[in-house]
């Protein structure tokens, strides 16, 4: 994190509230986002944004530290998106154009469809991931999501979530294989 980063925080802490508007505006686009991996929804990943920087103004005081202001969003934000697919388990969700995917998957993607102009059959491999990712238990999905699309770091997503960096490692294998076993037929078959 930035020093400037780290100077907006300050601030706020003491009560600055043009300094956590301008915190708002560096890390609403990222939260949202975010959030919109994990619940594959804009509106409840509007709702988790907003959200996200309510819960952050309330409780900003809880943070120690300013340098680990990036972790303490993103974790508000992880567990009110986790706390949202809990209560719309069930739920149809419509499926995006687009998914930002790990690159193991895109990679497996280019290797596998043996014409990349053939948009259909793209479409519906990026369905079928999409559809075995919203498939994965809450906190697998956030896991997945925060370590191989984020970029996060384990011990990162561990600080996120809240848990040891094995349970981050155990989330990572479980999902990957599920992910894996569900896609499996259809990879096999392009």
């Amino acid at each position: 994190m930035t020093d400037e980063i780290s100077r907006l925080v300050a601030q706020f802490q003491k009560g600055d509230r043009q300094a956590f508007a301008q915190l708002v505006k560096t890390f609403s686009r990222r939260v949202y986002y975010l959030a919109f991996k994990i619940l594959l929804n804009h509106i409840d990943a509007d709702e988790v944004a907003q959200e996200t920087f309510v819960r952050v103004y309330n409780r900003i005081g809880l943070l120690k530290s300013p340098e680990h202001f990036e972790s303490f969003v993103y974790r508000i934000a992880t567990n009110f998106a986790i706390d949202l697919l809990r209560r719309h388990r069930g739920r149809v969700v419509a499926m995006p154009e687009e998914t930002d995917l790990p690159g193991s998957i895109q990679l497996a993607l280019a290797e596998k469809v043996s014409n990349p102009e053939k948009d259909l059959e793209n479409k519906q491999l990026l369905a079928a991931i999409v559809k075995a990712a919203e498939e994965l238990p809450p906190r697998q999905r956030a896991t997945l999501i925060l370590h191989d699309i984020e970029g996060f770091s384990k011990d990162e997503v561990a600080s996120i979530l809240e848990c040891p960096e094995a349970t981050v490692r155990s989330n990572l294998h479980i999902a990957r294989s599920k992910l894996k076993k569900k896609l499996q037929k259809l990879l096999t078959s392009l």
